[in-house]
């Protein structure tokens, strides 16, 4: 099944339906980020800690799978140099509106990141990656590829979605519905289910996964924290449900 091109054309319907993640960045606040204020998320709502950053004028960022025009603009206001890779057609339509919108330069690329990324080795400084490994089978392609594209020294920050949230039921974080790992390849059940809330084909991933994969795949860890839903009986009794990494190669 060509699980990417599904999510691909989801996603779309999202943004056309007014998908938080696919509202692009305003004119106004656009302008604030170039005079210092501005903030970024990786998961859905703790900011990145502005010590993360280094300088960014002139760094050459990717952002994966960060389409939307959100973060980019974010990173173009301070003077980086930047790429946005996605699949989802109408989040890149965002992220060409803001870039026309604002005279900045935009390298625009539509892929898969489940393929080889189409990037020379060491083309990067800094890679953003929110939340977004939740919509492919294999985590550890991707940490492979990220390490591949970044020069030495270079960063990955990345957004995780830690697998709590796949044992509810969409709309019942009270009782536990399902069972870990939750991978609807080899479930058909759990397609349809995901199927009758338009949510696309996800997967939960593993600790081991997400951060001993990075480590594995070369790259140092640096820091992290866990973040919420930011909505729901869940984040009302603080459960995590995102991690949020800083890497290095």
């Amino acid at each position: 099944m060509d699980y990417t091109r599904i999510n691909a054309e989801t996603i779309d319907r999202w943004v056309e339906e007014g998908w938080e993640w696919g509202v692009p960045l305003s004119h106004e606040q656009f302008r604030r980020a170039q005079e210092g204020d501005w903030s970024m998320l990786l998961t859905p709502t703790k900011p990145v800690p502005k010590q993360w950053f280094p300088p960014l004028k002139g760094l050459r960022v990717l952002g994966l799978a960060s389409g939307g025009g959100q973060q980019m603009p974010i990173f173009a206001a301070q003077g980086a140099d930047c790429t946005v890779l996605d699949y989802a057609k109408r989040q890149l339509e965002s992220e060409r509106l803001v870039a026309e919108r604002e005279g900045y330069r935009l390298q625009i690329v539509r892929a898969d990141m489940t393929q080889p990324l189409p990037f020379a080795d060491a083309a990067f400084d800094l890679i953003f990656h929110p939340v977004s490994n939740c919509y492919i089978e294999d985590v550890g392609h991707v940490w492979a590829e990220c390490h591949r594209v970044l020069r030495s020294g270079g960063l990955l920050m990345a957004g995780l979605d830690n697998g709590v949230n796949f044992l509810f039921r969409d709309g019942d974080e009270r009782t536990v519905h399902y069972s870990l790992p939750f991978n609807p390849l080899r479930d058909a059940r759990l397609l349809q289910d995901l199927a009758a809330t338009d949510s696309g084909v996800q997967f939960s991933h593993t600790l081991e996964e997400q951060i001993r994969g990075q480590l594995q795949a070369g790259f140092r860890l640096l820091d992290l924290y866990e973040d919420t839903n930011g909505s729901g009986f869940l984040h009302e009794h603080g459960v995590p449900t995102f991690w949020a990494t800083l890497a290095q190669k």
